[in-house]
């Protein structure tokens, strides 16, 4: 229940101090979805409803919890001063912490936690790959998929709206910044499945997050080896205005460098973004979020050298590049949203926002390879280098392909509290006007004879033992030209209550979405097509001795096609291209309880999907590439387990267990592994700090995941090239020494005097050093009419250096 829906309230402030009685800034006070901070004298207000039992958290990262419950009067200023501790947690009731988000099986991510974990992307994909059933197997991608889904299968919100990504990219090193800037950011909620009707129509999960609004005037900075980062939050004299602005820039040559290929990398990814908040009165709010991103990258490979192979038969692939590749993505979003209080109980909000994406995809490179065998022989004078050579051949890519994209979107929405129901409705328009070109090919040759596609070797390729007088063609040949406009009309309406059953509490909450769109264009235009998706949740927590909550979730899932699903291998748009389809039940249980005398939570969740209308696809690094049939079926099913808690006291860490399987039936040919079947997931994220010198603080970050099916050609069969590339193994450490923070006293004199936080890291990404494959580079031998798959390899192990200063 949001706090625009109380019909009545009261306020709670006061002066959050320690226990050396000097006060406490940036503590959070948070209850259901509102959220005060402390200022600078640690003084902080929260208004909260009356008439009713309220806990109030108190959490601040360098200080343990502390929880209060109150019950006030309507129009009652309650002062409440409160004297935080780094040893001992105060709680008055530990199960009502976060109820709403309890109830709907939501996670919730702290803020704090998000900036200092290590990571060689960081940020909140960063901590998302550690939830189970949540997995990617690349450390330079900011994209993730989520039982059994693909990238393009899960829902990002900012602020309420909609955020899309840009559509071109097809490696991870390529994507630079996610568009979620951490140090602006208040809250983090995340659900893997069965979320409500109010999110969008998309299969997999939904990542809901609100920027903050400052209370005072503050900065940050960050700098390390891999970029930069600086915000600024400002407030009016009238605290009428708020403003929070952040400047981000990122290189990632330290991590590129670090894989087989030598490279000439000159990348530069630069954003910046501001969230500004107007309050004209008690019934009216404007809000405006805006972003822009500059991702340049300019690679230009020259070597690479890959040994691979069994200890018995080593081998290795030397490979020699000329050319390069220059690739832009420029995209520019901006968000208005009014939020208008009618009466205690109805709330209106209007929003729109237009997305803007120009994209360029140019490249010519031409490889230059040799395939051999290593020399085994201890002594020898050839040892560890290549001793015979298999296979010599060239390959030459290119690829032309430019894309300008414009979505905007208008949506009203409304908030009805009425007689203990919260009802929720809203309505949606948006239009996407696309324009890509798309020409790509690849020509293939071994030892001077022209490798044709496998599908067009007629007459009989057998080259060089007979003369080939068959036609020339390129081994892959990609070309179209779209523009096409797909219009859409969504809209929902849901109910919330919580009741009693008997002595249990019981939430029900209960929503339908419909979507309708069409598909427009030169090339091609389709007919109106409609969905309906019903979707309900059920949670209950009886008045046991144990905390437990239960929980059923799920429904009817569709996901309209956006234009990447339209559009098949050969680059064409089906137009008639069909919503996937997904039947969704989860089943969930929370156990909180006490261990050593900390707090901790056993989250299970049992999941299963039904999928319909499946519309196929393979993936090549982070680029998906849809078959546009919608001739499969498919299903989804596993296990996710995590428990959190203070292992360490004052820290908050976890560990998470995932099991998966997902499997597909195109055309009626039978059941196989689909491109995401993660079978098994492990990931630990652990906060710890030394008890003699807690300033000194300890992130580890470590994910385990089983083999994904792929690593095959493009061209390959899927249900005659099942393998599954190695399993992927990863640990990132981050040591950071805080030399100001809140419970230290800051310098009254010097350069640091102003300053509220500074700490200074090292990390290790990679620690163990491990290789990990994202595909494989197919090289083929004439002669033998072999094919090898040599590993792409993602990072090695790497150093950095970050410093980060709050003012």
């Amino acid at each position: 229940m949001s706090l625009n829906t109380f019909a009545q309230s009261a306020i709670v402030q006061g002066f959050i101090l320690d226990k050396e009685n000097r006060p406490v800034s940036n503590v959070n006070i948070s209850y259901l979805n509102y959220n005060a901070n402390s200022k600078s004298d640690g003084f902080y207000s929260i208004k909260i409803p009356s008439n009713q039992k309220v806990t109030l958290s108190f959490t601040h990262i360098s200080f343990k919890k502390t929880v209060v419950t109150l019950s006030l009067k309507a129009s009652e200023v309650y002062n409440f001063n409160v004297v935080i501790s780094d040893q001992q947690e105060q709680m008055g009731e530990i199960v009502v912490t976060n109820n709403r988000r309890q109830v709907q099986g939501v996670v919730t991510i702290e803020p704090e936690l998000i900036r200092k974990m290590a990571g060689a992307n960081a940020g909140i994909e960063n901590i998302l790959k550690t939830l189970p059933g949540v997995n990617s197997n690349n450390e330079l991608s900011t994209q993730y998929a989520v039982r059994g889904g693909n990238y393009d299968e899960n829902l990002v919100y900012v602020n309420e709206i909609e955020i899309y990504r840009p559509f071109l990219i097809r490696s991870g090193q390529q994507e630079g910044l996610s568009f979620t800037n951490t140090d602006l950011v208040q809250n983090v909620d995340f659900s893997a499945g069965g979320f409500q009707a109010k999110f969008g129509d998309k299969l997999s999960s939904v990542l809901d997050i609100t920027y903050r609004k400052p209370t005072e005037v503050r900065g940050t900075f960050e700098a390390s080896f891999l970029g930069g980062s600086a915000s600024l939050d400002a407030i009016s004299k009238n605290k009428k205005w708020t403003a929070v602005t952040g400047v981000r820039y990122r290189n990632n040559s330290l991590l590129v460098n670090s894989q087989d290929t030598q490279t000439n990398y000159k990348p530069t990814f630069v954003d910046v973004q501001t969230n500004v908040n107007y309050n004209a009165s008690d019934k009216w709010n404007f809000n405006f979020l805006g972003n822009i991103s500059q991702n340049n990258y300019n690679y230009q490979p020259l070597s690479r050298e890959t040994k691979f192979g069994t200890i018995d038969k080593p081998m290795a692939l030397t490979v020699y590049y000329e050319g390069q590749e220059k690739d832009k993505y420029a995209t520019y979003f901006g968000a208005f949203k009014t939020t208008f209080k009618a009466s205690d109980t109805f709330t209106l909000k209007f929003i729109s926002s237009l997305f803007h994406t120009t994209e360029q995809e140019h490249f010519d490179i031409l490889a230059q390879y040799r395939l051999g065998e290593v020399d085994t022989s201890i002594g020898s004078d050839t040892y560890g280098n290549v001793s015979f050579t298999r296979g010599i051949g060239s390959q030459l890519n290119h690829a032309r392909n430019d894309l300008d994209a414009l979505i905007s979107n208008t949506e009203i929405k409304g908030f009805h509290d009425w007689k203990q129901n919260l009802i929720e409705w809203g309505a949606k328009y948006t239009r996407e006007s696309i324009r890509d070109r798309v020409i790509e090919w690849e020509v293939i040759d071994s030892a001077g004879f022209a490798i044709n596609p496998p599908d067009k070797f007629l007459p009989t390729n057998d080259q060089p033992y007979t003369s080939y007088a068959g036609p020339l063609v390129p081994y892959n040949a990609v070309r179209a030209i779209n523009n096409n406009s797909i219009n859409r009309f969504s809209g929902y309406l849901q109910w919330s209550r919580k009741d009693k059953l008997g002595n249990a509490d019981v939430w029900y909450n209960a929503g339908v979405r419909i979507h309708n769109w069409s598909v427009a264009g030169t090339n091609a235009s389709g007919e109106a097509q409609t969905v309906v998706s019903p979707r309900g949740q059920l949670a209950i927590k009886p008045q046991w001795e144990k905390d437990m909550v239960f929980r059923v979730s799920g429904g009817i899932y569709h996901q309209p096609p956006f234009y990447r699903e339209l559009r098949n291998a050969n680059g064409e748009v089906q137009a008639d291209v069909e919503a996937q389809k997904s039947v969704h039940l989860v089943l969930s249980n929370d156990y909180s309880f006490k261990m050593w005398d900390r707090p901790f939570k056993l989250v299970s969740e049992v999941y299963y999907k039904s999928l319909s209308n499946v519309n196929t696809y393979t993936v090549d690094n982070v680029r998906i590439r849809y078959a546009a049939a919608n001739d499969a079926v498919a299903y989804a099913q596993g296990l996710d387990l995590r428990l959190n808690g203070e292992f360490v006291p004052g820290t908050e860490s976890w560990i998470s267990f995932g099991y998966l399987k997902t499997e597909e039936n195109s055309a009626d040919k039978g059941y196989i592994a689909r491109p995401t079947d993660q079978r098994l997931k492990f990931a630990l994220l652990f906060q710890d700090y030394m008890p003699n010198i807690p300033s000194v603080k300890l992130y580890l970050n470590l994910v385990y995941n089983t083999g994904l099916p792929g690593g095959s050609p493009a061209y390959a069969d899927p249900y005659l090239y099942q393998n599954r590339l190695n399993d992927y193994r990863r640990a990132d450490v981050g040591f950071f020494k805080e030399f100001i923070n809140s419970t230290k006293p800051r310098p009254t004199s010097g350069l640091f005097k102003d300053f509220k936080e500074l700490a200074l890291g090292f990390e290790i990404f990679n620690i163990f050093n491990n290789q990990n494959a994202i595909t494989n580079t197919w090289v083929r031998d004439v002669y033998t009419k072999s094919e090898y798959g040599i590993p792409n390899y993602m990072t090695t192990r790497v150093f950095n250096i970050k410093m980060t200063m709050k003012l």
